[in-house]
């Protein structure tokens, strides 16, 4: 049995313990600054949790020397967080901090020179000078309408692209008339009238604008006319745009469709736009996601990540490299240059590619991917065809992407693992070098505990990578009840990563044994292990939940075993309700799946369910096109495979299993937990769980966030949850 014991001391071993610098900046009203909370009993609390600082954003000087990065601080009395810049040398020492508004600042960015630093706040972009690490006086440079979301400078920095909204068609009662603009009302007649947490009267579109002439106020659209979102949503960003070396082009990633298009496709093509001419030329045409152009320092290449098939949001990620052929400027020629020799860098690769970024000579790409459970960065080199890990596999940290090289190769880059989170680091020859250490004064005080990497049989004989952490001041000889968590997604990886909601040390520290099983459809194992999944919920990811949670339970010092978990987790956790028989003697689902035919109908992401439910690889999308009458698959002009009207035998066999046709199975414990703002699984889900419990006779309690969304973001919100998380699991299993 492998095990390591970690506490932050380790890291400390590293480095030495900072302080940050005494600064005679005054705070301005609303400043929130790092907490100073003392912990007597060595144990974590979500007071602890909510009180360290979130480091974000790292940006390496011209110079090389000095890291610009921000970090948020959180006060739970007022319920908000606000962000604050600081910067730290490469070599190490004291952070420095440039700000102590009382307002969020993001967005950091050095000027050419180092003598400057951008930034947003409140929708404005400022820059201010940089020298002696502070900052002077600050000049608004950027002021637009409704506000800039983010922003990408040029290369020259002349330039600028930002993101703001635009009105959609979404119809609200003023568009109709301009007198009822006190009503409040949402009108459509094609879907994705609303996404993830926000009905969709606004989408984002991307407009370039002139820098360095006086402020900016407006700027051109990139998409012009065209009614699509620029960075997609929900969750992308300027990563989705970038900016030719020479600034004469921009690739940006879009997904040029709307409706019932939009919402059944993952197609998201790479386009360049050359802002002189307004011409928009398209790269990628047939697929899936194209997303995260990146150029090539000298300007000759253009890589971005890709997924093959359309509709499949979790095929693997693949690392795309192409030609750049710059034609001569004449009469009757186009001024984009011509893309040629499309390659898949990563073809030979198990992994899912992450966050390229192009070493300086061009000759290579840097790359983070989630490998064996573990966070690891990696090189490619293209013309040699080669991929190297430059990241040990014994580091049990997971490794984001590079923003920074030196001379001998030392890559800056961040790190976190299950007992810390993001902080700054330097690797060479898989020689760890923290850099920051923000919440230091905090960890430090926590009891050491102990966490093991198991290989659990699953039933058809395979090993299951599953994390098990104990309790601080484990004693086998002792009796532990024990939480195993039931991941969300359906795909996704329990690896080395640190989280504010689902947080696996919070949860050891509380006396339980956390066990977090690698099931199938997890995406550090190879695409195999993680397609399996699709067409399949009810199958042997189940029984991989079911193999973990009788493992633990045969170990002397278990009491017994809670299930838990949050989206495709919380449908999990639903399932195993009715088939689990005696093996769990607790539940909490959190935005959980209850009922799938439903589900369909009220969720706004059609691919996803569409391709997961049993259509898998037997549809796609056709606009316009009505499939044969009785072909049980086509509706509508959509391929809907996966749909509660299929016929397909996966599908049928999927919904003819739904959680809610098995509660006359339930007899144990449930908390069901929803967001009143989940579009992604509505929260609907949640209270017919509740309902059909409370009706089954089964101890249950629904708790209902009105104002978040598929998470628990406003930090009472956060504490309440916690609160109410522990105090369901200790009434039940202490």
């Amino acid at each position: 049995m492998k095990t390591l014991k970690f506490t932050l001391a380790m890291a400390a071993a590293m480095c030495a313990v900072i302080a940050c610098k005494e600064n005679a900046m005054k705070p301005q009203q609303g400043y929130i600054g790092p907490s100073n909370i003392e912990i007597t009993d060595g144990h974590m609390t979500p007071e602890v949790l909510l009180s360290l600082g979130r480091l974000s954003d790292p940006q390496l000087s011209p110079d090389g020397k000095t890291i610009l990065y921000g970090v948020s601080y959180t006060s739970i009395a007022e319920n908000r967080s606000v962000r604050n810049l600081f910067t730290i040398p490469v070599e190490g020492g004291d952070p420095t901090p440039l700000t102590m508004d009382g307002k969020s600042i993001s967005s950091a960015r050095w000027s050419l020179d180092g003598n400057s630093i951008f930034f947003l706040q409140e929708g404005k972009l400022w820059e201010a000078p940089y020298e002696n690490g502070k900052l002077g006086k600050r000049t608004l440079k950027a002021d637009v309408p409704g506000g800039i979301d983010d922003y990408l400078l040029s290369p020259d920095q002349s330039r600028m692209i930002y993101v703001k909204g635009v009105h959609s068609n979404v119809e609200v009662p003023s568009d109709t008339d301009p007198a009822l603009d006190k009503a409040k009302a949402y009108a459509t007649e094609d879907l994705m009238y609303r996404h993830w947490d926000h009905w969709r009267t606004e989408i984002a579109h991307s407009f370039v604008a002139t820098l360095v002439n006086g402020v900016v106020t407006e700027g051109m659209d990139i998409l012009g006319e065209e009614p699509f979102e620029l960075p997609n949503g929900p969750f992308s960003d300027i990563s989705d745009l970038a900016w030719s070396p020479d600034g004469r082009y921009i690739a940006y990633s879009c997904k040029k469709l709307s409706g019932k298009e939009y919402a059944f496709s993952t197609n998201t093509c790479i386009f360049i736009y050359c802002p002189l001419t307004g011409e928009t030329s398209q790269v990628t045409f047939e697929g899936g996601y194209d997303t995260h152009p990146v150029w090539s320092p000298d300007g000759t290449r253009l890589a971005w990540l890709s997924m093959e098939r359309d509709g499949y949001e979790a095929d693997k990620v693949r690392l795309m490299l192409a030609d750049v052929i710059y034609e001569e400027e004449g009469e009757g020629q186009s001024a984009n240059p011509a893309v040629e020799n499309i390659r898949d860098l990563s073809a030979s690769f198990k992994y899912n590619v992450e966050s390229p970024v192009w070493a300086d000579d061009s000759q290579s790409i840097y790359f983070s991917a989630l490998t064996e459970g573990l966070g690891a960065v990696y090189n490619v080199v293209p013309d040699a065809d080669e991929i190297f890990r430059l990241t040990a596999d014994n580091l049990w940290f997971d490794f984001g992407s590079p923003f920074g090289v030196q001379q001998d190769g030392t890559l800056l880059t961040t790190f976190m693992s299950m007992d810390f989170p993001t902080e700054l680091v330097a690797v060479n020859d898989n020689a760890v070098r923290q850099i920051t250490f923000e919440n230091e004064h905090i960890l430090s005080q926590l009891d050491k505990h102990e966490t093991e990497a198991r290989m659990v049989k699953t039933v058809d004989g395979q090993d299951m990578l599953t994390w098990i952490l104990y309790p601080p001041q484990f004693d086998p000889a002792k009796t532990y009840p024990a939480i195993e968590i039931t991941l969300g997604g359906p795909q996704g990886t329990l690896s080395q990563d640190w989280s504010y909601r689902w947080n696996y040390l919070l949860m050891c520290h509380q006396g339980y044994v956390v066990v977090l099983p690698n099931r199938r459809g997890t995406t550090a194992f190879g695409q195999p292990w993680c397609e399996q999944i699709s067409g399949d919920y009810i199958g042997l990811n189940m029984q991989d939940y079911l193999s973990a949670a009788k493992a633990i339970k045969a170990e002397p010092y278990i009491s017994g075993v809670a299930a838990c978990g949050a989206s495709y987790g919380g449908y999990s956790v639903y399932y195993l309700a009715g088939i689990h028989g005696d093996v769990y003697d607790c539940f909490i689902s959190h935005a959980g799946i209850f009922n799938e035919e439903h589900m369909y109908m009220t969720t706004e992401e059609m691919w996803f369910p569409n391709w997961d439910n049993g259509g898998l690889h037997e549809y796609a999308f056709e606009a316009g096109q009505v499939g044969a009458a009785g072909d049980g698959v086509t509706f509508g002009g959509i391929k809907q495979g996966g749909s509660p009207w299929s016929n397909l035998p996966k599908a049928r066999r999927h919904y003819d299993n739904s959680p809610h046709k098995l509660v006359q199975n339930w007899h144990t414990p449930i908390l069901c937990i929803h967001g009143g703002s989940d579009f992604r699984v509505p929260v609907d889900e949640g209270m017919a769980a509740f309902n059909a419990a409370q009706m089954m006779g089964v101890p249950s309690k629904l708790i209902v966030f009105p104002e978040e969304n598929h998470w628990i973001l406003q930090p009472q919100n956060a504490l309440y949850w916690h609160r109410s998380y522990f105090g369901w699991l200790d009434r039940w299993m202490k």
